[in-house]
């Protein structure tokens, strides 16, 4: 099962089978990635490699971990895309 938590409009945990996703997750690291999720800050490539992931999810939904709630793959792309904008 493909699937990714999300918290602080980032990425919490996951758990991806296929070569593309870890390959993405691969790309993701390189940029760089804090071991504190509330101290990651995304870079736009980043934040466009987590909704790629999102549209690799199995399912229709995404978990938001601080809201404790689950949201369709679309709401959960933005927001990834809108977290910290000014």
């Amino acid at each position: 099962m493909n699937w990714l938590t999300l918290k602080w409009g980032t990425l919490k945990s996951w758990h991806f089978d296929g070569e593309k996703q870890q390959a993405l997750i691969k790309e993701y690291n390189e940029i760089g990635a804090s071991y504190s999720v509330a101290c990651q800050d995304d870079t736009p490539r980043q934040k466009e490699i987590i909704c790629e992931l999102i549209d690799l999810c199995d399912g229709d939904t995404i978990y938001l971990d601080w809201t404790d709630k689950m949201v369709s793959k679309e709401d959960a792309k933005k927001y990834v895309m809108e977290y910290r904008k000014s």
